[in-house]
């Protein structure tokens, strides 16, 4: 990938979720997971037991939820620190972690009820035929009837309500954030400021991809979409005024 400026760098997903993603994501916590999953739930309609892969799980927030659900879940993520952090919070082992890219995901026979991407863990690439492989993989590993979710941003209202700058305090950090849209991607540079250390940036992109796209991604698979909201309070989806783009959909029968 390249940066605002053209110069290129490591993949920024490799750098990204490190110990300092702890501190500046911190905000996000188990209730709203709660809540997220409950709505889940409600959409895809699984008996208790049913196997779900929370692909792209990070620290667990939803894997956990899913689990106290009644669900057999594993979580899968890239992060080592990430999937460390989720398994310290594991006191009672109710989640099987494992690492892995989500395009390649190192499970050759196993088939889940359901796989869900939340939380716009979806588009972290520069190649769409790349990013099809995230939804490729989601077919594979799920069960003919199979169960699906994608949590993605609203590209529309992410454009429209961009902020440019913010700042705020995390402890002894200054977290500085600027955003930016350029090519069909969203940027976010993040600066990390501690006394004592040495200044820290991140980088994290979205490929900014609305729903036709997703559509021309999923022909000739066997997912389809069979429903489509807005948020979790399950309102339908509105391009002009949603907050987010969920896609809840199914694996038809194995095509011959």
């Amino acid at each position: 990938m390249a940066d605002e400026h053209g110069t290129q760098s490591a993949a920024w997903y490799k750098q990204s979720f490190g110990a300092d993603y702890l501190t500046i994501y911190k905000h996000r916590d188990c209730n709203h997971a709660k809540q997220e999953v409950r709505q889940m739930i409600d959409w895809l309609r699984l008996p208790p037991g049913a196997r779900v892969l929370d692909l792209c799980c990070g620290m667990g927030r939803h894997s956990f939820t899913l689990a106290e659900f009644g669900y057999d879940v594993t979580g899968l993520d890239l992060s080592e620190v990430l999937l460390s952090e989720a398994k310290e919070q594991d006191s009672s082992s109710s989640v099987r972690w494992l690492q892995g890219d989500m395009r390649h995901v190192p499970l050759p026979c196993v088939r889940f009820d359901a796989v869900v991407n939340l939380f716009t863990s979806f588009g972290y690439f520069d190649d769409d035929k790349e990013n099809r492989k995230v939804l490729l993989e989601i077919e594979r590993l799920l069960q003919p009837g199979g169960k699906w979710i994608v949590d993605f941003l609203n590209p529309y209202a992410v454009v429209s309500g961009l902020v440019p700058h913010s700042e705020r305090r995390e402890g002894n950090m200054i977290i500085r954030e600027a955003r930016y849209v350029k090519n069909g991607m969203v940027y976010k540079q993040i600066t990390v400021l501690e006394d004592g250390r040495d200044t820290r940036t991140y980088t994290e992109q979205v490929k900014l991809y609305k729903l036709p796209d997703f559509e021309q991604m999923l022909k000739g698979s066997s997912l389809v979409v069979k429903q489509l909201y807005g948020d979790y309070q399950g309102s339908s989806y509105n391009a002009a005024t949603s907050p987010r783009m969920i896609m809840v959909g199914e694996k038809k029968a194995f095509r011959c």
